[in-house]
């Protein structure tokens, strides 16, 4: 079982990374938005280069989003004092596999399958 000062920590460090994400999603907005170019000025490879800097800065995005809900989950399970326990089989998870990463739901026995 953890210790309310692990857990505190756990909370501290979850909140902090959600809110680096979300000023990531801030600084990107305009790369992600749809591509407006003039046809007579800018050249095919421009053209190409800013849609592929569109296509990664929303593959980031998706990837963010992904995170932000995990965080949101372990921020759940916290409220619920169900965090360091096994969303399977309800045993207690590693300490070292939560400090790796505290999203993470389930204890290595049921990641293995």
């Amino acid at each position: 079982m953890l210790k309310a000062e692990e857990l505190e920590q756990f909370r501290t460090a979850l909140l902090e990374e959600m809110a680096a994400l979300t000023t990531e999603n801030t600084g990107t907005a305009e790369d992600r938005a749809t591509v407006m170019l003039d046809q007579q000025s800018v050249g095919r490879l421009s053209r190409m280069d800013a849609l592929q800097r569109q296509a990664m800065a929303q593959a980031t995005e998706r990837r963010r989003q992904g995170r932000a809900a995990r965080i949101e989950a372990a921020l759940a399970r916290m409220e619920e004092d169900e965090f360091g326990y096994c969303v399977d089989c309800g045993e207690e998870i590693g300490l070292k596999r939560l400090r790796l990463d505290p999203t993470l739901p389930t204890c290595v026995s049921c990641a293995k399958g």
